[in-house]
């Protein structure tokens, strides 16, 4: 038993180490791109403009992360992204599509391709 929950641990840890070397570089590129509150509020919508050319805007205020802000086809890439999701989703759970085929009726299929390989071999 101690093994096993050794073993989950080292599996939880190597996930998390890559799913950290594999975020890390986004985050950063994501987050190099910044405007304070204070420069909007000196310079205006072409501030936001300028820098959206680049990406996705972090907007600092305080000094910390306040707001995101996406051009108009970033934002509906995103909401396509969350639609296409939710309908796959939907899918998944309201099981098999009309016209599927049983199991029996694949492992059928299977049996019959496997037992054609064999002919074919002699």
């Amino acid at each position: 038993m101690l093994a096993e929950n050794l073993n989950l641990k080292t599996e939880n840890y190597l996930f998390a180490q890559v799913l950290q070397s594999v975020l890390n570089p986004v985050l950063e590129r994501d987050m190099n791109n910044t405007i304070t509150a204070q420069e909007i509020k000196r310079r205006g919508i072409s501030a936001v403009d300028e820098a959206l050319r680049k990406g996705p805007v972090h907007v600092i205020q305080r000094n910390h992360p306040r707001y995101v802000i996406l051009s108009e086809e970033e934002y509906a890439r995103l909401a396509d992204q969350r639609q296409a999701r939710a309908e796959l989703w939907d899918q998944l759970m309201t099981g098999p599509a009309s016209g599927a085929r049983s199991k029996s009726e694949i492992d059928a299929q299977l049996d019959e391709e496997r037992a054609s390989w064999d002919r074919t071999a002699d």
